[in-house]
């Protein structure tokens, strides 16, 4: 970087012949710092949900809600806010295939006045545990045996048939919406209960739904074979090609909203991640419409550097007492510390529109807008108006906008005593489990049978002894569901 350099191809050699038979110089600092930088242009892969596509986007109130919360972003009809998308799938390396049979990934930062508004989703409304200790071990059995370094069906059947409270996942992702035909063919559910709150302290419990506009059209089981052999990379170019020729996708938001006591009294724990809220006891309520418009013009610096946490909200929404929820408010900053750097929201995919001043958050690998200067390092009550600048503290929009949405009345919290505790699985684990599979599937044509084969397909290459497990865990739901995967299972092992 000292001066022009005239050839970039060239390195420099000393020879008292020919250059071609000459040493190469370790003086050349063109040949070493092209050399060094290319060692370095890879950046920590996330550990789940690093095969993705991404977009930016805007987000547009179309019903208005604030009779339910005081957020900017969502009250106003015709209110805009500029968002960026990415939509991944969960155990797949970078460059994996997009049809793996997975869950995908849903994430959605929007850019508001009030800061960041970050939604960190998945395509299915239920999770697989709701006991965030289990979280790690139930990502590693979905990825590669420690041992032969391939992704293991024992593994996996082992680890659902011992945490049976995630049938009703499992039992979506091993349905044809395990396999979308596109992205841009998903929804995104936050699957975690927030809160909706107002500044005298009243809130409501809500779930949120972005329900795509296109459709929700899947892949049969070979079909995303064939592709994942023919064209890995499909889904990032249907999204690409489609907004290139101006053919934007939309989803529709739709809330779901309970009273505190609705909540108190409702059949299943609505802190459970593992259950939904059938529509049916609460209607889903239209909020907006989010447009995917732009495609990135650098995936590196607008995708593979966007980092999304549940811990990103403005005022008007707050995390509930969901366990997983509240684990993941930690672990999904600490990611992107670990991956980006300290200062991982000063890059431009994550830095927010709003003003920020955030003074003593500031030093760290790569700070990059100016680090306050000579203002003073230590916390102390903000100026009246807040000063432009970027923090890269997760909650300093906050600070940024004094502190608004920080509201503790909403807050309850009741005295008791801290004790170990593990959920066990009961019975009303499977009752939503037996509903998809028996109102869900038994309405669609063909599908309770596609079912059975893109289970015993997979499960027959896990080894006998965990098929009794996953055989009695599907029994669970439906003693037919069970003997039909057995048959299919024992069947084509025998014919192997």
């Amino acid at each position: 970087m000292g001066c022009p350099y005239a050839n970039p191809t060239s390195a420099q050699r000393f020879s008292a012949g020919s250059p071609v038979k000459g040493l190469m110089l370790l003086q050349d600092t063109q040949l070493i710092e092209t050399l060094a930088h290319f060692n370095r242009e890879r950046i920590p892969e996330r550990v789940v949900h690093a095969h993705a596509v991404g977009a930016w986007g805007e987000f547009e109130v179309t019903h208005d809600i604030s009779h339910l919360t005081s957020a900017k972003f969502l009250t106003g009809v015709g209110k805009k806010s500029k968002t960026l998308s990415r939509i991944s799938t969960v155990g797949g390396e970078r460059g994996s295939a997009d049809t793996a049979r997975d869950v995908r990934g849903w994430a959605l930062k929007i850019f508001t006045e009030e800061g960041n508004q970050d939604f960190v989703f998945n395509d299915i409304p239920v999770f697989f545990i709701r006991d965030p200790i289990k979280f790690p071990s139930l990502n590693r059995s979905h990825k590669r045996h420690p041992a032969t370094n391939i992704t293991d069906a024992t593994m996996f059947w082992d680890f659902h048939a011992h945490n049976q409270e995630g049938i009703h996942a499992l039992m979506l992702i091993f349905s044809d919406r395990g396999t979308p035909k596109s992205v841009r063919h998903v929804n995104g559910y936050s699957g975690h209960t927030y809160k909706l709150t107002k500044p005298d302290g009243t809130f409501h419990y809500v779930k949120f739904h972005f329900k795509a506009n296109q459709g929700n059209e899947t892949l049969t089981n070979d079909e995303a074979a064939r592709l994942a052999g023919q064209d890995p990379d499909n889904h990032a170019a249907d999204l690409h090609n489609a907004i290139e020729a101006g053919n934007f996708p939309s989803w529709t938001l739709y809330i779901q909203a309970m009273t505190p006591e609705q909540s108190e009294a409702y059949r299943w724990n609505v802190f459970d991640m593992t259950k939904v809220w059938p529509h049916a006891d609460f209607p889903l309520q239209p909020v907006g419409k989010l447009t995917f418009n732009k495609n990135p013009d650098n995936y590196f610096a607008e995708i593979e550097q966007a980092a999304f946490s549940p811990s990103t909200m403005v005022p008007g929404l707050a995390p509930s007492a969901d366990p997983m929820l509240q684990a993941r408010m930690f672990a999904y900053p600490d990611a992107a510390r670990y991956r980006l750097g300290v200062n991982y929201q000063q890059l431009p995919p994550n830095r927010p529109v709003a003003p920020v001043y955030c003074p003593f958050q500031r030093d760290g690998r790569a700070t990059i807008n100016g680090n306050y200067g000579g203002e003073a390092n230590y916390v102390r009550p903000p100026p009246p108006h807040p000063h432009p600048r970027v923090s890269s503290s997760s909650s300093a929009s906050r600070v940024g906008v004094g502190k608004l949405g920080r509201i503790s009345e909403h807050e309850v919290w009741a005295a008791g005593s801290v004790a170990e505790y593990a959920s066990e699985v009961t019975e009303e684990d499977f009752v939503q489990a037996r509903v998809f599979w028996g109102e869900v599937l038994g309405r669609q044509e063909g599908q309770q049978e596609a079912f059975v084969r893109n289970v015993a397909a997979h499960l027959s290459k896990a080894k006998p002894e965990v098929w009794q497990g996953v055989f009695d865990m599907f029994s669970r739901v439906a003693p037919e569901l069970g003997e039909a995967i057995r048959n299919v299972v024992v069947g084509e092992r025998k014919e192997l």
